[in-house]
């Protein structure tokens, strides 16, 4: 049955969605444990989207940090959070899909694209999960400016009655357990940490939390460049999937020291080259703008540093350039996913 108050008062304007959420802004390294008011907290990142968890009296509506209205994307989600979380609750959290030991970005997604009458297929073949990690309100009553800490407290004890597909992500005050999750969660997809203020309130709309990524060196194609051969601005890597080169991604723009290497190895591409003339500007190479891409020869490999980020075996945010790898050769990759 239903958590279902009647008499319980209604949650305030701005807490019945869509909510305005919290953010969190990148730093480069794990920060200490008094970097942060009450000291740090430290939480895993998880690959997927953000949702707030709005539980009225009668009803549960799921609003995307954008303020959509995701309601029907994710009705497992909605069931579970109607059974067993009270109502006058707003939870924030993060929808994600397993595949197997690893989050599946790219299964996620499949839910934002699929026709309203195939979801339930969806729903079926890639159960949804979702991740809490913070209690806006409990009872009907705004909880934001209360600390973090009690805030948490609040949200443990409302997690201690659930089941999948509703967990709560896992916290810790302990620096060097931080640093044990940053290196061990990574192979499931885990993209790095979230740290955040134990004495802090709910800031909607600030970045006063904080996030650090985990990245580690992999190896790419040189399968293109934006820019000319003598001048690359940035690299278009490519691997390889079932006999033909695609494109897993592109680096940030290139430094001049990191232009004139690679420009050392470049040779122009052959006219069986797969690629096209010019690639989007957005992720994965898409969007509605394009620029001129430099096709180049696929021989050369290069090391980058990336996130945990994949989806089909497309690193979905931007590589850094390391190194080119004269030691190594393109059968010596990987195929793409």
């Amino acid at each position: 049955m239903p958590l279902s108050a009647p008499g319980l008062p209604a949650l305030p304007p701005e807490l019945s969605g869509p909510v305005a959420v919290q953010l969190a802004k990148p730093v480069r390294a794990i920060p200490q444990p008094a970097a942060l008011a009450g000291g740090c907290r430290y939480e895993p990142k998880w690959d997927g989207y953000r949702l707030v968890v709005v539980r009225e009296r009668n009803s549960t509506r799921l609003w995307s940090k954008q303020g959509r209205d995701l309601t029907d994307r994710f009705p497992d989600v909605a069931a579970a959070a109607l059974a067993q979380i009270p109502a006058g609750s707003v939870v924030d959290g993060e929808v994600v899909v397993w595949n197997g030991e690893r989050l599946d970005f790219g299964l996620l997604q499949r839910r934002m694209v699929t026709a309203a009458g195939r979801i339930a297929a969806q729903v079926s073949a890639a159960p949804a999960s979702y991740v809490a990690f913070d209690l806006l309100a409990a009872g009907g009553e705004d909880l934001r400016r209360r600390t973090f800490t009690r805030r948490r407290a609040a949200l443990e004890d409302l997690a201690g009655r659930w089941a999948p597909p509703l967990q709560l992500s896992p916290v810790t005050a302990d620096p060097a357990e931080a640093e044990q999750w940053f290196a061990d969660f990574r192979p499931a997809g885990i993209e790095g940490l979230v740290v955040k203020g134990a004495s802090t309130r709910y800031a909607p709309g600030r970045r006063d939390w904080l996030k650090v990524k985990s990245w580690e060196t992999t190896e790419v194609l040189a399968g293109g460049v934006i820019g000319s051969l003598e001048r690359p601005g940035q690299l278009v890597a490519g691997r390889y999937r079932d006999g033909e080169l695609v494109v897993v991604g592109r680096t940030s723009p290139l430094s001049p020291a990191q232009s004139a290497e690679l420009a050392a190895v470049l040779r122009p591409a052959g006219g069986d080259h797969p690629w096209p003339d010019r690639i989007g500007t957005g992720r994965f190479g898409g969007g509605r703008l394009s620029v001129p891409l430099t096709r180049v020869e696929p021989s050369t490999v290069v090391e980058v540093s990336a996130d945990a980020a994949l989806q089909a075996g497309v690193f979905r945010h931007p590589l850094r350039f390391v190194r080119v790898r004269p030691d190594l050769h393109p059968e010596d990759l990987p195929p793409a996913r």
